[in-house]
């Protein structure tokens, strides 16, 4: 279930080649998911909340 503060597909699709690749040729830790990346942030800008109060992944971007 998309949730109201999660970036739409349309524009999802406008701006996914803008960001930088998710896998890191250099190694080091695992790159995580643009899109969930990008929803978190928008969730904080959003909300204001501080970033230790994110919900879960499991709960909310799994």
């Amino acid at each position: 279930m998309r949730r109201r503060y999660e970036i739409q597909d349309d524009q999802w699709n406008m701006i996914k080649d803008l960001l930088p690749s998710e896998r890191k040729k250099q190694g080091g830790r695992p790159a995580k998911n643009n899109r969930t990346m990008l929803n978190a942030m928008l969730w904080i800008a959003r909300t204001g909340a501080p970033w230790r109060d994110l919900p879960d992944a499991s709960s909310a971007w799994g």
